[in-house]
């Protein structure tokens, strides 16, 4: 290659809509309390209804609706109460015409009646009277047994990761276990004859330090993935195309930062490319920062190439790696990523076709770009989140309103 840097970068776009891998983990049984964050895998239903029977929404009076009518504070209904519903008990009293039943919240509905006065509507004249100061529909106060849920409905959804109500309703419903998809086990794979592990406490010059995997698997496992570093690879094609190999036999998806020189990186393209078909989709994306990602498959396993830079790689990693991540991990509706609206601070250029990832510090609405190489880890580690300039966009003018993805 002549020291020079020759592909053609594909839009991030293009390659998320074609770049879709086949391959799905297989499933497992846990149980619902070690289920937040797995993702079914197929829906979850209920096996009753609930809440199962009908019951009381106020703290007051079980009676039948049609007997309240006309009420007011002038002239009140007035009825007997022959007693009350305790907590968790089935009612033991029916309702009839002129008679009313005391029902705290939560409470099951007697017999009979189809409505609940609250108690702030009423006047206990007598020990077993009470008077009605307004009139109530049929239904006011009370939540049918199957309003929340119905039978055989769907309490949770495939290829949605579980969240932490989703949870309380298997609970309501009585689920304990739920079949859901394995995480993916994610290769990551650190090459450069620089890199060094990040224990090593004395340098030599020229040396650095191995951040990329530890940041790479904090992501894939805030992703729903299961990391499996790999160790540091040297700048040797030989021992890089065993080290591939051996991490695709194993693995769900792949990773490898490769190094940042043009020939180091040539070398990881070639070993990826001699793994076997369909081989390699893609290398060069139009991002900024990230431009020599490299995506590709060995039979089923996804084989994501990133940067050698750290701030590039972990960037890449998030728009890039994290969607072909949870879709191998059966992720169809992945969570929402928290974003605040902002105001530029000053403009930002761009460049129409590309995809720029811009790092923002937020202070009192405002969103303040950080700019500086792709070597710098600190711009990622100073920042609140990011914004996105779209691939047809030609930069911001300051004061423009922003979306800004939160970390």
């Amino acid at each position: 290659m002549g020291g020079t840097e020759f592909f053609t970068a594909m839009p991030v776009s293009e390659a998320l809509a074609g770049f879709r891998p086949t391959r799905r983990t297989g499933t497992e049984l846990v149980s619902r309390d070690e289920a937040l964050g797995r993702v079914p895998a197929s829906p979850v239903t209920s096996g009753t209804a609930l809440p199962g029977f009908a019951r009381s929404t106020v703290d007051g009076y079980a009676v039948r609706a049609a007997d309240t009518y006309g009420a007011g504070e002038s002239l009140p209904a007035y009825f007997d109460v022959p007693g009350s519903v305790r907590m968790g008990t089935r009612a033991g009293i029916a309702v009839r015409r002129g008679i009313a039943v005391q029902v705290p919240t939560g409470a099951a509905i007697p017999e009979g009646a189809d409505a609940v006065v609250m108690v702030e509507h009423t006047q206990r004249t007598m020990p077993a009277a009470v008077e009605v100061t307004r009139p109530v529909a049929v239904g006011e106060g009370i939540v049918r047994a199957d309003e929340d849920v119905s039978a055989g409905a769907e309490l949770a959804t495939e290829g949605r990761p579980l969240r932490a109500h989703d949870l309380g309703m298997l609970a309501a419903a009585g689920v304990s276990e739920v079949r859901v998809r394995e995480k993916p086990l994610v290769g990551i794979l650190a090459t450069g004859d620089e890199v060094v592990p990040p224990e090593t406490v004395d340098t030599e010059p020229g040396q650095v330090r191995d951040a990329t995997t530890s940041a790479l698997s904090a992501l894939v496992t805030e992703a729903g993935g299961e990391p499996a570093p790999r160790g540091i690879v040297p700048d040797d094609v030989e021992v890089l195309s065993k080290s591939l190999a051996a991490a695709v036999r194993t693995c769900d998806v792949v990773v490898v930062s490769a190094g940042s020189s043009v020939g180091a990186r040539d070398e990881t393209t070639a070993a990826v490319a001699a793994l076997g078909e369909p081989g390699v989709y893609c290398h060069g994306l139009a991002i900024k920062p990230g431009k020599p990602t490299l995506l590709a498959e060995c039979g089923t396993v996804p084989i994501i190439g990133l940067p050698g830079n750290p701030l590039s790689a972990l960037v890449v990693f998030r728009v890039v790696g994290v969607p072909i991540l949870r879709t191998v991990g059966g992720i169809t509706e992945p969570p929402a990523r928290p974003t605040v609206t902002a105001t530029l601070s000053r403009a930002v250029a761009s460049a129409a076709g590309r995809l720029d990832i811009v790092q923002v510090r937020l202070r009192d609405g405002m969103a303040t770009p950080l700019f500086g190489a792709s070597a710098l880890l600190s711009l990622l580690t100073g920042a609140d989140g990011y914004i996105v300039i779209g691939e047809a966009a030609t930069g911001l003018d300051a004061n423009t309103t922003v979306s800004v993805t939160l970390y």
